[in-house]
């Protein structure tokens, strides 16, 4: 394979990559663009006379076509895809704390979208550039770019979700410090939790209203505790949601166990992060056998080499 048709491979895919971010930051919550009903009042309010076509033109080009061809897509792939793909996906999405702006027959109908634009873009750069390649070569090249493509999202994915989960695992102890003495202040535990949630903008700030709203509109606390232990699947969490559903339950002092689980938490968070710290040289293994030890052996095997060659010349 020549490389400067890999090359040419790998600078395509990062754009396409690059793409998929900034579409996927824009659905992002808190990057939203203005809905339909948004832009209405704006013009309703500025007292100029437009019409619906100019409403929707005024909307970004993912709002008006991307977006739409995806959702539209996906309802038609959802047919035929098998439900515990969906229902797995599903849950990804709502581990990652995505599922707001994007369903799982979206997800997956991005999927096909990003490994068909790059195949696309991959078969048209081989036959049509300075870089012309024969078409049974440019088809495998395409093929090659759309299994980068189709998997790209689905790593992605995981690895918001390992983000948001280790997000959480650093915010927990300051939380259930919080926590605790806002119940030792005299708060019910559910003024605390809106308290946490106003605090901060982070991922276990958004899971506790999420769960607050959920108690407001009428679900049982532990129920809704257990849900929001379950959309983020951490054993901290869980221990956390059924230490407060225990002491519910058996009438225990709310702040007690909430001090006593702040100081766990805090344990495990020291204890995971020497666990990365014991991980980090056998991480470092690789790169070293690749990048460090060749240099050393070319810095103290060449004047041993040179010295062998002249001696072997000179003996001849």
């Amino acid at each position: 394979m020549d490389w400067s048709v890999i090359v040419l491979i790998a600078i395509i895919v990062i754009l396409g990559v690059a793409a998929l971010l900034i579409y996927v930051g824009q659905r992002m919550p808190g990057h939203e663009v203005d809905s339909f009903s948004d832009r209405l009042n704006e013009f309703s309010q500025s007292g100029e006379a437009v019409t619906l076509d100019q409403i929707e033109l005024s909307l970004p080009f993912s709002e008006r076509v991307i977006y739409p061809a995806l959702r539209r897509f996906g309802e038609m792939s959802s047919k035929n895809t098998p439900q515990n793909v969906l229902q797995e996906t599903t849950r990804k999405l709502e581990l990652s704390g995505k599922s707001g702006f994007i369903d799982a027959p979206m997800f997956l109908a991005s999927r096909f979208f990003v490994a068909l634009i790059l195949a696309v873009v991959v078969f048209l750069a081989c036959t049509i550039s300075i870089l012309a390649q024969p078409v049974p070569r440019a088809l495998l090249y395409s093929i090659i770019a759309a299994g980068l493509g189709f998997f790209f999202p689905q790593l992605w994915l995981n690895e918001q979700i390992k983000n948001r989960q280790l997000e959480i695992r650093k915010a927990m102890p300051d939380a259930l410090d919080l926590l605790t003495i806002c119940v030792e202040a005299g708060l019910g535990f559910d003024a605390a939790m809106s308290n946490v949630a106003k605090k901060w903008e982070n991922e276990l700030s958004l899971a506790f209203a999420r769960a607050m709203r959920e108690i407001q509109l009428g679900k049982v606390r532990r129920e809704a505790l257990r849900s929001m232990a379950e959309r983020i699947d951490l054993a901290e969490m869980s221990s956390f949601v059924a230490a407060i559903i225990q002491s519910e339950q058996l009438g225990v002092s709310m702040a007690k166990v909430l001090r006593i689980q702040s100081e766990q938490m805090r344990m495990r968070r020291r204890q995971y992060a020497e666990e990365l710290a014991h991980q980090a040289p056998v991480k470092m293994l690789i790169p070293m056998i690749v990048f460090i030890f060749p240099s050393i052996f070319i810095v103290l095997m060449t004047p041993a080499a040179l010295q062998i060659m002249r001696t072997s010349l000179g003996g001849q």
